[in-house]
């Protein structure tokens, strides 16, 4: 995504990412979250909503959507077995059609809050064209999930080394997703935060563009806030057992991107 005027109000790159991730089990492929899909790119008004097109201007490039690019690691779309995600706004869910029959692992906050579409931002955010004929695997909100670090964690996902950690503020339901890797965990983020500095342990740092951005999109902004303050604290306290990293910025992406790939327990 390059967001107009992104240079000077979102980040020294002038863009955002999609950071998902693909893992691989005996089971087949599990996804992380799935950016935008095939028909989002050809039809970007119509299918993300005329605001979000202009201003956030999405890649209308096809090879960039999670399933050309998982096509050229050679996997089928059959190979993706289940999707996990942190939470069901535009660019998250997106490839869902692309993907058709595969469970979707949501918690129940979100789920329900994507199903009703209460408010004019819910309205926005929440596509039915995305979310239409999904085989949902709905978590429960119990208060019973097991301790992660501190977080509350609704725990597991398929019986693998895989946690929702319920991040809400951003939406209803949001959660950050934990993996635990051969290295460690790694903390997918979602748009708990969007700017890598937020998560410096010695001052919070965000561009003007994103930090307005954050506050505007929250369900519940005081919510968002003290989960930054406590990602923050983990990031600092458990910095040799977990990475963080958020949805959309490009140097967290990079750095990850071009490291050696994770060997996953799973």
């Amino acid at each position: 995504m390059c967001p107009v005027l992104g240079k000077l109000t979102v980040n020294r790159e002038g863009e955002m990412v999609c950071h998902c991730l693909v893992i691989e089990t005996r089971e087949g492929l599990v996804l992380v979250d799935t950016g935008i899909g095939l028909f989002d790119v050809a039809h970007p008004a119509q299918a993300l909503g005329r605001g979000f097109a202009a201003v956030v201007r999405p890649s209308r490039d096809p090879e960039v959507t999670m399933v050309r690019q998982l096509a050229r690691m050679g996997f089928k779309p059959g190979d993706v077995k289940h999707i996990v995600v942190t939470h069901l706004d535009l660019d998250h869910a997106g490839g869902f059609p692309d993907l058709p029959g595969v469970k979707v692992h949501v918690y129940r906050p979100e789920h329900e809050a994507a199903m009703a579409r209460r408010t004019a931002n819910e309205r926005r955010r929440y596509r039915p064209h995305q979310l239409k004929d999904v085989s949902w695997v709905v978590h429960e909100s119990t208060g019973e999930g097991e301790d992660w670090f501190g977080f509350r964690a609704v725990t597991p996902i398929l019986g693998l080394d895989i946690a929702l950690i319920p991040l809400i503020g951003h939406t209803r339901g949001h959660c950050g997703v934990a993996i635990r890797s051969a290295s460690g965990w790694l903390l997918h983020c979602g748009d708990a935060y969007f700017h890598g500095d937020q998560m410096d342990p010695e001052r919070e740092r965000c561009t003007i563009g994103l930090r307005l951005f954050q506050r505007a999109m929250a369900l519940d902004n005081q919510a968002r806030l003290d989960n930054v303050a406590r990602l923050r604290e983990l990031a600092r306290a458990q910095s040799q057992s977990v990475r963080l990293f958020s949805a959309h910025d490009p140097l967290e992406f990079k750095a990850l991107a071009t490291g050696s790939p994770s060997r996953l327990f799973a």
